[in-house]
């Protein structure tokens, strides 16, 4: 009981880290291109990631979880972070904050076939219906969304999904922090390339919000939270602590209409409120 208590505090944190993800990408893209702020947010990373584990001296990770790694490095430090950023360029950080929602079934989906995890058929009714509450929201929104944006997103949280799912299964072994650390460190050498082919010809005309936006995205969003959210995963099991993504869109909006003062409809609210509900029922069945 106390280590599943500890799991979901865990996770909770690394949510509202995440919050902050799609609101800064956005700051973000408005001075950088998708493909530079994917790799400089990895190596940037990657770095601190390089130190910690040098200065706390971890052992090389077995030659048997590579692969694993390498599924975490696609997920979540190359996948995830250049297919938002280029969503991002179709539609607003607020509408693709409510295709979160969808990332507790998709961590959930690949929990099962990645994690062996065997979540109660009542757990997939209140996944279910979280997923298809996001769903109805991209229909709703109609002629004002961007189909090129949903698409990405949906591409996004798949492949975010399955690197989540493979993250955590591998921190029952590595630890968490370990897993994120050494996913950055064994993507560095292409992301590095990235980086350099794809810089600002001129840096004078970055704005300092971009600045913010890949300091936070880079620091907090590739490092720091998956510290707090694989160690969750692991502790908590995955499709049940993953259930906790379906409060990151109430957070995210919260950021996006403050922060960005972008328009959050009442649609909006209306689906992060139906998917907020889901939260306690999938947490009891997991």
């Amino acid at each position: 009981m106390r280590t599943s208590t500890a799991g979901w505090g865990s996770g909770l944190l690394g949510v509202i880290i995440f919050s902050g993800s799609l609101p800064a990408t956005r700051v973000a893209v408005g001075g950088f291109t998708p493909l530079f702020l994917t790799a400089a947010r990895a190596v940037i990373a990657a770095a601190l990631a390089a130190a910690l584990l040098a200065l706390l001296r971890q052992s090389w990770p077995a030659r048997r979880d590579l692969p694993s790694l390498a599924i975490v490095a696609v997920g979540v430090v190359a996948g995830f972070p250049l297919l938002t950023a280029l969503a991002l360029q179709h539609i607003t950080s607020a509408q693709s904050i409510v295709f979160i929602g969808l990332l507790p079934l998709a961590t959930a989906l690949f929990g099962v076939l990645r994690g062996r995890e065997r979540p109660r058929p009542a757990f997939w009714l209140f996944s279910t219906a979280g997923s298809l509450t996001v769903a109805g929201f991209a229909l709703w929104q109609g002629g004002g969304a961007s189909l090129t944006g949903d698409l990405l997103m949906i591409l996004a949280i798949l492949l975010c999904g399955l690197g989540y799912a493979e993250g955590a299964a591998l921190s029952r072994r590595l630890g968490g922090w370990q897993v994120i650390s050494w996913a950055l460190v064994l993507a560095l050498p292409v992301m590095a390339g990235a980086a350099l082919a794809t810089m600002p010809d001129d840096w004078t005309g970055v704005a300092m919000p971009a600045w913010i936006g890949l300091g936070y995205v880079s620091v907090f969003s590739m490092l720091v939270g998956f510290v707090f959210w694989y160690r969750g995963l692991a502790l908590g099991g995955i499709a049940g602590v993953g259930q906790l993504q379906l409060l990151q869109p109430a957070f995210g909006l919260i950021l996006a209409g403050l922060l960005l003062r972008e328009p959050v409809a009442w649609t909006m609210i209306a689906a992060t409120g139906l998917v907020v509900l889901c939260v306690a029922g999938a947490k009891r069945f997991a």
